[in-house]
């Protein structure tokens, strides 16, 4: 069965989805003790989550990458989760969603939420032909992340640190059954629509990168 290019897969409950980011042991460590982000988060600024485990070890080099070597799974109310979606802008400009780019523009500067759709990754972190989602939260979804939305905070560095080492010598399946089980995420016909351009997989043009 084909995997559809727009969709959004996750390790998700009846009220939960889980994300994940990385971060330097000053931040993430903390962060998986106390289970929320520590006074040294910065609030203000944008921070970016990601519903895919194999996307964030690309983005981070299974844990390897400066500033990035606590990787964490954060599990957040699906209701915020859905909040930040409706309440998002495209971080590239699309013609089939945008009127023109003075539009776009405008949507992200006063939008506090952005998406990218980057091509997801196999276990050699290498690109497949359909899109995971990122998603960029500033002002107040970056608030609402920190201090309503999130459950749980959970170091999985060893988990990332394990699955590579299987990946490393070969191990495929043995690496592929320690992955969380990340399913299609349900969302109503039509809550997608501003944020699902009907592009090929490639580099989108105006991105505005995540870090």
């Amino acid at each position: 069965m084909t995997t559809p290019t727009y969709e959004i897969r996750a390790q998700h409950t009846a009220t939960t989805v889980t994300v994940y980011q990385a971060y330097a042991p000053a931040i993430g460590l903390p962060a998986a003790r106390e289970g929320r982000f520590p006074a040294t988060w910065k609030r203000d600024r944008m921070t970016w989550i990601k519903p895919s485990f194999l996307w964030m070890m690309y983005r981070c080099g299974w844990g390897t990458k400066n500033d990035q070597e606590t990787v964490l799974a954060v599990e957040i109310t699906r209701e915020g989760f859905e909040w930040a979606l409706e309440h998002a802008c495209l971080s590239h400009y699309a013609s089939g969603i945008h009127p023109d780019h003075a539009t776009w523009k405008r949507q992200l500067r006063e939008t506090p939420a952005r998406v990218q759709w980057d091509p997801e990754r196999d276990l050699r972190l290498n690109p497949l032909p359909h899109r995971s989602l990122q998603l960029g939260l500033t002002g107040e979804a970056a608030h609402r992340y920190a201090d309503a939305w999130t459950v749980s905070i959970t170091d999985v560095t060893d988990l990332a640190h394990t699955v590579h080492a299987h990946v490393r010598v070969g191990e495929l399946d043995a690496a592929r059954a320690l992955l969380p089980e990340e399913r299609p995420y349900p969302v109503p016909d039509g809550f997608l629509r501003h944020l699902r351009p009907e592009l090929p997989v490639g580099p989108a043009p105006d991105r505005v990168p995540s870090t």
